[in-house]
């Protein structure tokens, strides 16, 4: 369902609406796609089990009026990186790692996007851990992303709970390293999102203390460039309306979708259902509530010294894909 920033997942008359209205729109501009097919190249960026699986579980792969050379990548990071280097035309990546790359000056806008629950975003810590609630991080040792979900999650939660950040320790990990120092005992708290936080509470027995509820927008953005935007809109017009259409298709066909995730993204299956279920991961509408919320985030993460500067989130957004799907 496509959703702006204060609905919740679960309405489905305005992802209706505008699916249908982008499907119309699909359509018209259809013959102008068909007529370049064989020169419109869309270079997509992904990841194990992301939009290309997703596509093709859903069946919305099929009959592109041009044609998709897809690259895969480890993380997010490399597909900014891809992005910001002109090697790609479309990718996706949460809304953080977005922001530090747009304040690094690379010529990308985001077109489109997902937003999940806030409460997938968490800080774990081991099933022995003494640790019962934000209160109980004062002097102990976090681990996180740098410049990212982790971090950001650490400092908002730190601040909610009226704790200096020079009362903690931050630990720059990936998760995968951080999950063993979390087990090991080398860092008392770890602050992760799905589907990890899934594994290590079904697996490891890890115990959340708190999440993202208020804190954090939990937005995945597609991004494009700004060259793609400018040259091949009717094929990123087109490949949003698909994306969109089946992450609804997703949320109604949730054991199928972690079936058939499993053996790329080598995660167990019923890590992935519960991990997919928490989630409720919905197409959300570029509005202007969605710009206010990341933009608050924004400026939490400018004062947390996450980002290098100050943004103007609407700039680094083009609404003009929610826009033209909406008419």
């Amino acid at each position: 369902m496509l959703i702006g920033s204060h609905a919740r997942p679960g309405g489905r008359r305005l992802a209706g609406a505008l699916l249908a209205a982008a499907l119309t729109l699909a359509t018209t501009t259809l013959a102008a796609v068909t007529a370049h097919a064989e020169a419109v190249v869309l270079r997509v960026g992904d990841q194990k089990g992301g939009n290309r699986s997703l596509l093709e579980i859903a069946g919305d792969a099929k009959d592109l009026p041009y044609r998709i050379e897809w690259s895969e990548f480890p993380a997010a990071a490399p597909i900014l990186e891809a992005l910001n280097a002109g090697a790609l035309d479309v990718g996706y990546t949460g809304d953080l790692s977005f922001l530090t790359a747009v304040a690094a000056g690379a010529p990308i806008k985001a077109i489109g996007g997902t937003k999940s629950d806030p409460r997938t975003q968490a800080i774990l810590v081991r099933a022995d851990s003494p640790i019962r609630s934000a209160a109980d991080l004062k002097g102990k040792r976090l681990a996180g992303t740098r410049g990212g979900w982790g971090q950001f999650l650490i400092s908002a939660t730190l601040e909610k709970a009226r704790i200096a950040p020079s009362d903690a320790t931050f630990a720059p990990l990936n998760p995968v390293d951080a999950k063993v120092a979390l087990m090991a005992g080398s860092v008392d708290a770890w602050a992760v999102w799905e589907p990890y936080v899934a594994f290590a509470t079904l697996k490891d027995k890890a115990r959340p203390i708190a999440d993202g509820a208020g804190l954090t927008p939990t937005i995945t953005f597609v991004v494009a460039s700004d060259s793609a935007i400018a040259t091949k809109r009717a094929a990123l017009q087109d490949f949003l309306s698909r994306l969109n259409r089946a992450r609804l298709w997703s949320l109604d066909h949730l054991d199928a979708y972690a079936r058939n995730t499993a053996a790329p993204t080598k995660l167990p299956e019923d890590v992935l259902r519960a991990a997919y279920t928490a989630q409720r991961t919905s197409p959300i509408a570029l509005d202007a509530g969605v710009v206010r919320e990341v933009q608050a985030a924004s400026d939490r993460a400018t004062r947390y010294g996450i980002l290098s500067k100050a943004l103007d989130v609407g700039r680094a957004v083009d609404r003009s894909f929610t826009a033209a799907a909406s008419n």
